[in-house]
C-alpha cells in the first residue's frame, strides 16, 4: 500500500467544492494543476445525493440506506465527518464537507423537523424546511453500476492474469490476484475499496483511454478559468499526463494495478483544451502559447497602487564581479536593505555564501535540496535582517514579495540559457520591484538578446510608471510590514520548530527488543500522529521505520 494519510481538512475542502458547484453559481474555485486529475463522475455524485423535506414521508429505514449508499457510516459514539448516528427517532448526519451536522427528527414515516446543530454540544444553529445531503466520497455510483463495474472487473483481471503467467511473471500474477480479488470483495461488501479510483474507468463505464472526469466537469459551460503564473503552468500541465503514465506503468509490470488504472490519469493537453471556454492568462513574462491564444486582446497591468516603478538594470563586468557584489552588499546592508544574488549551480550558491562569509557579510544560501518549510523560513529571517543577503540558484523567482530587498545581483548573466533566458531573467529582476530604491545588476562581459530583452522591456515600463506617476502626484512609496505581520504570514514556517526530532531507536536482539518489536513500536506511534493530523511528525517515524528495515541483521 502507499505511505499516505489523507489529510481529513483538504479532503472536506474538496467535498466542499464539489457539492458547492453542483448547490449554486457563485462559486470560486482556487486549485493546483491537480485539478487535471480524475475524482470521479459529476452526475453519478449528484445523482446520489439525498434529499430531505420537512413534511415529507419517507420510510426512515429507507432513508438511512440511502444515507450507507453515498458512504457515510453509522457511529453513535464518535460522530465525525461522513458519520450518522441515531437517537430514537433522532437521526444526526454529519456532512464531510461542513462543520455543521444536520438533525432529522422523525415522526412515524414523516420528516417532522429540519435543524442544523453545532457537531461538539449539539446546540441548534437553525431550523430548514429541506436539507440536501452530498455523498461523503467522490466516487461513489449506484449498485447497477456498481455490479456491473465488478464483472468487467473480474474480466480484465482474468485477461491479465493470463498475460502475467505467459511472461512467467508469477509472483506479479499472484500479487495482482490477491489485490483485486480483496478489492472486488470491498466493493461487494461496502460499496468502496481503498484506491477505488483505480477502477473509475469501469465504475463511470468509460471507454480505453477515454478521458477522465474531474474537477472540470463540475464547472457549469460558462465558467470563467484564469490561470496564474501562466508561462510555468501551462507547461505543467502539459508534462502530468506523461509523468503519471510512466509512474502508473510501473504499477501495472509489477502486477500492483491493473491495466485499467492507466485511465485513472490527469487529463492530456488537448482534453484540458476542450474545457476552456474562457479563459485569462496571468503572467509578467507571456509564452508564445498564451499571446497565440489571446489573439491580441492583451491587457498590461503596468501600474502599481504604490506607484513603485520596474528597477532600473546595470551591466557591469564579470571579472571583477566577486569584488563589486561585496561592496554592494555591503552598502545596501549599512542603509538596512538587504540583497538578493542568483548563482548558475547549486556549488557556486555554497562556494559564493562561504567566500562572502570570509569577507564580513551574513549570508545565506537557498536550493531546491532545502526543505520547502525551511526556505520559508530562511526567507522570513531575510525579511527580518536576521543575515543580509541571501544566493540562489533558480528559486528566487515568481511569488516572492520582498519589499526590505532594494539589491538583485545576477551573476554569469550572459550564460544564455534556461537560467538565463528572458523569462527567468525578467522574473528574478521583478524580486526588486517592491523596493522604491531597487536595482539589478547584470554581470556580464556581452549582451545577449534575453538581456537586451530584458532591459528594453523594464525601461519601456518604467517610462510609463514614471510618466503616469507624474501626472497623479504620486510619490512611490516601499510598503513594509511590521516583524508582527512578517511573522504571521511565514507562520507555516513555525511547523518545522515544533515538531520533535525521532531519536534513532536502538536495535536490540535477543534477550532485549528485538528488531520487529521496534518496528512494531514505531508503527503504532506513526499511526497515533496520523490519527492526530501530525502528518510531519508522522512521516519522521515512517522514515526511521524504513532507515531500521533497510539494516541488515547482524
Amino acid at each position: 500500500e502507499k505511505d499516505s494519510s489523507v489529510n481529513e481538512e483538504i479532503d472536506k475542502l474538496r467535498l466542499r467544492t464539489t457539492s458547492s458547484l453542483l448547490a449554486r453559481n457563485d462559486v470560486i474555485v482556487v486549485a493546483s494543476v491537480s485539478c487535471i486529475y480524475g475524482i470521479g463522475s459529476p452526475e453519478d455524485y449528484k445523482g446520489m445525493l439525498v434529499m430531505v423535506e420537512k413534511g415529507e414521508i419517507i420510510n426512515r429505514q429507507t432513508f438511512l440506506t440511502k444515507l450507507v449508499d453515498i458512504q457515510y457510516t453509522r457511529n453513535d459514539f464518535d460522530f465525525a465527518r461522513g458519520v450518522f448516528r441515531i437517537r430514537g427517532d433522532i437521526i444526526d448526519v454529519y456532512p464531510a464537507y461542513e462543520e455543521f451536522a444536520y438533525r432529522i427528527e422523525f415522526f412515524g414515516n414523516e420528516i417532522d423537523s429540519i435543524k442544523t446543530i453545532n457537531p461538539l454540544d449539539g446546540k441548534t444553529l437553525n431550523t430548514h424546511d429541506k436539507a440536501i445531503i452530498f455523498p461523503a466520497k467522490h466516487f461513489v455510483t449506484t449498485s447497477d453500476k456498481l455490479n456491473r463495474a465488478i464483472e468487467t472487473i473480474r474480466i480484465e483481471l482474468e485477461d491479465q492474469l493470463k498475460l502475467l503467467r505467459s511472461q512467467n511473471k508469477l509472483l506479479e500474477a499472484q500479487r495482482l490476484e490477491m489485490r483485486a480479488n480483496f478489492d472486488i470483495e470491498m466493493m461487494q461488501e461496502i460499496g468502496y475499496c481503498s484506491g477505488i479510483e483505480n477502477y473509475s474507468r469501469h465504475i463511470s463505464g468509460r471507454k480505453p483511454g477515454e478521458h477522465p472526469y474531474t474537477l472540470m466537469d463540475f464547472f457549469p459551460k460558462d465558467f470563467l478559468l484564469i490561470i496564474d503564473e501562466s508561462h510555468q503552468t501551462v507547461p505543467q500541465i502539459r508534462a502530468m499526463y506523461n509523468g503519471d503514465r510512466s509512474r502508473k506503468e510501473t504499477l501495472v509490470d509489477y502486477g500492483f494495478r491493473l491495466p485499467s488504472a492507466l485511465d485513472n490519469r490527469p487529463l492530456k493537453f488537448d482534453e484540458f483544451e476542450k474545457y476552456i471556454n474562457q479563459a485569462v492568462f496571468v503572467s509578467a513574462t507571456p509564452s508564445d502559447y498564451e499571446l497565440e491564444k489571446s489573439g491580441g486582446a492583451v491587457v498590461e497591468q503596468i501600474i502599481r497602487p504604490t506607484g513603485l516603478i520596474d528597477p532600473e538594470i546595470e551591466i557591469r563586468p564579470i571579472a571583477t564581479q566577486i569584488d563589486d557584489l561585496i561592496a554592494e552588499i555591503k552598502e545596501r546592508t549599512a542603509i538596512k536593505e538587504r540583497t538578493l544574488v542568483t548563482t548558475l549551480t547549486k556549488r557556486m550558491a555554497e562556494d559564493l555564501s562561504e567566500y562572502l562569509q570570509t569577507a564580513g557579510i551574513n549570508v545565506r544560501y537557498l536550493h531546491s535540496e532545502i526543505d520547502a518549510l525551511d526556505r520559508v523560513g530562511i526567507l522570513r529571517d531575510l525579511r527580518l535582517a536576521e543575515f543580509d543577503a541571501l544566493v540562489g540558484i533558480n528559486l528566487l523567482r515568481e511569488g516572492l514579495d520582498l519589499p526590505e530587498v532594494s539589491l538583485v545581483a545576477i551573476l554569469d548573466a550572459d550564460k544564455e540559457g534556461f537560467l538565463r533566458s528572458y523569462v527567468s531573467l525578467m522574473q528574478t529582476a521583478g524580486r526588486a520591484a517592491r523596493n522604491v530604491g531597487g536595482k539589478v545588476i547584470f554581470y556580464a562581459d556581452r549582451i545577449t538578446d534575453s538581456m537586451k530583452k530584458t532591459i528594453d522591456e523594464c525601461k519601456r515600463r518604467r517610462e510609463k510608471q514614471v510618466e503616469y506617476n507624474k501626472k497623479a502626484g504620486i510619490t512611490p512609496k516601499t510598503i513594509y510590514k511590521t516583524a508582527e505581520e512578517i511573522m504571521r504570514s511565514t507562520a507555516v514556517a513555525d511547523i518545522r520548530k515544533s515538531i520533535p526530532k525521532v531519536a534513532e531507536v536502538p536495535v536490540f536482539y535477543g534477550d532485549k527488543l528485538s528488531r520487529e518489536e521496534v518496528l512494531e513500536r514505531l508503527e503504532k506511534e506513526m499511526r497515533v500522529a496520523a490519527a492526530n493530523l501530525e502528518f510531519e511528525k508522522a512521516a519522521l517515524l515512517r522514515d526511521e521505520m524504513k532507515r531500521i528495515k533497510s539494516e541488515k541483521i547482524k
